[in-house]
C-alpha cells in the first residue's frame, strides 16, 4: 500500500468513529486530509500537484456543497470530501463520488429497514418506556444517518486498482 492509501484509511477510520459515536466530524480530520492529500499530490506531481490537490478540493466541496444547503447533509460531510479530494484529485474525487452515493443510499435503505424493524417489535411499550420527550437536538440524531461510513467506503472504493 502506498502514502495515499493509508492516508485514506486512517483519515477514513476516524471519520467513520468519530461520526458514528458522535454524529459529527472533528474539524481536524478534514484537515488532516487535506495536508496529507496536498503533501501527496505535492510528492507525486511536484508543485503542479499543489494544484491538482486544491482542484481536489474545490470538487469535494462542490459535490455535497448542494446537499448541505438543502439540508440533508451536515458541514463535516462536505469539508471530510472536500479533504479526501486534496487526496484523490479532481478525476479519482468524481468516482468516489459515485461510490459514495451507491453506498449511502445502500446504508439508507438498511437504516430505514432497521428503524422499521424495531418499531414494529417494540411497538408503543418502547414510547411508554420514555421517561422523558426527546430533544429537538435527539429526534435530528435519531433521524439523521453519519455519512462519514459511505464517505469512507466511497473513497477506498475509487482506490481499488482497476484491471
Amino acid at each position: 500500500m502506498n502514502a495515499q492509501v493509508w492516508i485514506a484509511v486512517l483519515v477514513g477510520l476516524a471519520a467513520t468513529i468519530n461520526d458514528l459515536a458522535r454524529r459529527e466530524i472533528a474539524n481536524w480530520i478534514p484537515v488532516a486530509a487535506l495536508v496529507g492529500g496536498i503533501a501527496w499530490q505535492l510528492s507525486q506531481h511536484g508543485w503542479r500537484g499543489v494544484l491538482y490537490a486544491l482542484g481536489g478540493a474545490a470538487a469535494g466541496f462542490a459535490v455535497f456543497l448542494v446537499f448541505y444547503l438543502l439540508g440533508g447533509m451536515g458541514g463535516g460531510d462536505v469539508k471530510l470530501m472536500s479533504g479526501f479530494g486534496a487526496l484523490l484529485g479532481p478525476g479519482r474525487l468524481l468516482e468516489a463520488a459515485l461510490w459514495t452515493a451507491a453506498v449511502g443510499g445502500l446504508i439508507a435503505v438498511g437504516a430505514l429497514g432497521w428503524k422499521a424493524l424495531l418499531r414494529r417489535i417494540a411497538g408503543s411499550a418502547r414510547l411508554s418506556a420514555r421517561s422523558r420527550p426527546m430533544t429537538e437536538e435527539e429526534k435530528v440524531a435519531a433521524d439523521s444517518i453519519p455519512y462519514a461510513p459511505a464517505i469512507t467506503l466511497g473513497v477506498w472504493l475509487a482506490l481499488v486498482p482497476k484491471g
